[in-house]
């Protein structure tokens, strides 16, 4: 759904980017490696919870206020990494203070218009199964751009449902510039986009001629084509407590965004007639990391 479309990583982006936040306590890239003598040195689990007020469901105009679970680490050499709905495990060790690949599998639920639909005419239209997409994952992050802890990084996610929902493919490309303000602050900034094909487009956007739903709420019977869907940008900021991420602990995140729907997901009546285009999103939340 919408109310967690890149949300997930960019929360966790800024409350755990271990080695540009380990190396300003203190450490350099020709010194000992930068997690060492910090949480970060060796296996790590950060845990977040959070609220998102956001759009019922893609390309509506109701908020809602639903959780947003998160889960990022590194156990075994194996990163773990949020995703919107999901995550993603990276089985590429990074190096310190150098340009860093990942590769590995994502999956999320994707649970657009699967409940919470807020609009009465879409509501007539029925609640759609939930998806589950799986697919692999590559991206590449540079470090150390504009000042030495800061860092840029693209990541591109190809995902199919095998939960037999949708049974399309999505291809989500993003990128994230990082930079700690202080040992225990930092913000993030996000751009990202999605294609769908035609299965997706097809399930969430096409309108059917429904003799269930009340003539005098029928909306236009509409024939939906895949390509790029959404385009979104996001922002937030995180505040360890102690003011020193490093060590763990407790951290605080705040955040907002706004997409924009894109070919047949803002032409379907769904959208240009019960929704809007336009697509904004506040949440906040907290994190634990040991």
């Amino acid at each position: 759904m919408m109310k967690t479309h890149a949300l997930a990583f960019g929360f966790a982006a800024a409350l755990f980017a271990p080695s540009a936040l380990a190396q300003e306590a203190g450490e350099s890239d020709t010194a000992a490696p930068a997690f060492e003598d910090t949480v970060f040195d060796g296996d790590w689990v950060s845990i977040g919870a959070g609220v998102i007020w956001s759009p019922s469901y893609d390309g509506s105009d109701d908020r809602v206020v639903s959780p947003l679970p998160i889960v990022q680490g590194n156990l075994g050499g194996i990163g773990i990494n949020p995703r919107p709905g999901g995550l993603a495990l990276d089985f590429i060790p990074d190096s310190d203070g150098k340009v860093a690949f990942n590769a590995g599998i994502a999956a999320r639920l994707v649970r657009n218009r699967a409940d919470q639909i807020e609009d009465r005419v879409v509501e007539l239209y029925g609640e759609l199964d939930t998806a589950v997409e799986v697919g692999p994952s590559v991206g590449v992050s540079f470090p150390g751009l504009l000042n030495p802890f800061d860092s840029l990084s693209f990541n591109l996610d190809a995902q199919w449902d095998v939960a037999g929902a949708h049974e399309g493919m999505t291809v989500s490309p993003s990128i994230t510039y990082f930079t700690p303000l202080s040992r225990g602050m930092a913000v993030s900034l996000s751009l990202s986009a999605r294609h769908v094909d035609d299965d997706f487009a097809d399930y969430y956007y096409s309108v059917p001629l429904d003799a269930a739903v009340p003539e005098a709420d029928r909306l236009p019977v509409f024939a939906a084509d895949g390509g790029f869907d959404r385009v979104g940008v996001f922002a937030l900021g995180a505040y360890d407590l102690d003011g020193d991420v490093t060590n763990g602990g407790l951290a605080l995140v705040v955040l907002g965004g706004y997409s924009r729907m894109l070919g047949d997901g803002k032409r379907t009546p769904f959208t240009s007639i019960r929704g809007d285009a336009d697509q904004w999103t506040l949440g906040a939340g907290v994190g634990y990391t040991f």
